[in-house]
């Protein structure tokens, strides 16, 4: 043996070492970037829907509770504080003066009316000698301004406001709509005390910004898993020669994967939500305003959606859910195990009929692909959809301002899903260069 193969052969150990304990710590730290994005992504889920609840259509825009807020004020504002013009007055006069009027004349004429008993005749007399009309004609436009004025009054106006209130709540105070109203208040009062706020403008303002602050902490871990397997990828550039060390640099590798493929399935890929963003228009001269009135959401994983179809009672959705458990879940993991199996076992188990055709030949069952397509162009055509739908809702006019948003949105998990896809089909490749073409 030369001096050269001597001094290669003490190398090997260390270089290897060197490899697992360096990959090791790139491995940890991709750990940590999918545990914490996986965190993240179910908390910004569980978020996401507390604020779609709380903001969800039947509890504000079909509301009891909050039109009878929102008409409170109206009411308190219009009756309270109304006040008539010099020109409203007088219009109003005449019309008082008219009823008087012809309340007068009715009653004249029923006194004139000839009576038939002497109990009638005797009335008759009376009110024909101490009664003269036209002593109270003459008083009839005091009466009227008295009239407008009383109903001016502040005192009066807040008795009012008072009595339609009232009649408004005496409406609405039924058993069925009493036990809506408790449970609506129930539920705000459990988000309050969750997200210790006290409004619900607080508490939309809260959540807006932890959702804020957990999108970018999402795609900071997203982007750190991505570079770990970059620098995978380049490390396998940079030892192509070393053939020695391409079985455990591959066996790493399919560590990677197994983290991503985790990550993947776990985290949530796809976000629908569609709202009315805002709702204004004019009533009794006051604007009624709704925002952020959320007509549907929903943000599911795979994972998620597995779960979703198999505890559906209906047998076709259950198949659905068995399908693409095995095709898009189980089939990677037996591809990714059976390649691991194939580099480390001996030849007798490497050589195992179900081994090789999970390691080679699985590929063109497994859906982790089709998923991903399926998902982007679901992707692509619902927001087309949504966006062509709701456009048609909104309206812009002097009386009524109606303006609806589309959030739908393609989430951090599909990101790392469709990585583990590209991610799994390199290794594939490499998996053929390195193996002999026997083993095929």
């Amino acid at each position: 043996m030369t001096t050269k193969q001597r001094h290669a052969k003490s190398q090997f150990p260390v270089v290897k070492l060197l490899l697992i304990l360096g990959l090791s710590l790139l491995l940890a730290g991709e750990g940590f970037f999918g545990y914490k994005l996986h965190q993240l992504s179910a908390r910004q889920e569980m978020i996401k829907a507390d604020h779609a609840n709380i903001n969800n259509i039947s509890l504000g825009l079909l509301s009891v509770d909050n039109w009878r807020s929102q008409v409170d004020g109206i009411i308190n504002q219009q009756v309270r504080h109304f006040k008539l013009t010099p020109k409203q007055k007088q219009h109003l006069q005449t019309e008082v003066e008219q009823v008087l009027y012809a309340l007068i004349d009715k009653a004249e004429a029923m006194v004139n009316k000839k009576p038939k008993s002497l109990g009638g005749k005797i009335r008759k007399l009376a009110v024909k000698t101490f009664v003269k009309t036209d002593k109270i004609r003459a008083q009839v436009p005091s009466f009227a301004r008295d009239v407008i004025a009383k109903a001016d009054n502040p005192k009066q106006k807040a008795q009012l406001s008072n009595l339609a209130m009232s009649k408004f709540n005496d409406l609405q105070h039924t058993d069925s709509m009493d036990s809506t109203l408790k449970a609506n208040h129930a539920l705000f009062d459990v988000m309050y005390r969750k997200y210790r706020v006290n409004s619900t403008e607080q508490l939309n303002q809260k959540l807006d910004t932890l959702l804020q602050d957990i999108r970018v902490e999402m795609y900071k871990y997203c982007y750190g898993m991505l570079g770990c397997i970059l620098i995978v990828l380049g490390l396998w550039w940079f030892l192509r020669k070393r053939v020695d060390l391409h079985g455990t640099l591959f066996i790493l590798s399919l560590l990677f994967a197994f983290i991503l493929l985790a990550v993947g399935l776990s985290a949530s890929m796809i976000e629908v939500d569609c709202r009315i963003k805002t709702l204004d228009f004019v009533l009794l001269g006051q604007d009624v305003v709704f925002k952020d009135q959320v007509l549907f959401y929903e943000s599911k994983s795979i994972l998620g959606v597995v779960e979703v179809l198999v505890k559906q009672p209906a047998v076709d959705s259950i198949a659905v859910g068995v399908l693409i458990l095995c095709f898009s879940i189980l089939f990677p993991l037996m591809k990714l195990s059976s390649t691991g199996i194939h580099l480390l076992s001996k030849r007798r188990i490497a050589e195992n009929r179900i081994i090789k055709y999970f390691a080679f030949q699985s590929g063109k069952w497994s859906m982790a692909d089709v998923i991903v397509i399926a998902i982007l162009m679901t992707y692509i055509g619902l927001n087309g959809l949504l966006d062509s739908q709701l456009s048609m809702l909104n309206i812009r006019s002097q009386e009524l301002t109606l303006i609806t948003t589309n959030n739908t949105a393609l989430q951090p998990g599909y990101i790392i899903f469709i990585s583990f896809v590209l991610y799994g089909l390199i290794l594939s490749t490499i998996l053929k260069y390195i193996t002999p073409n026997d083993a095929h």
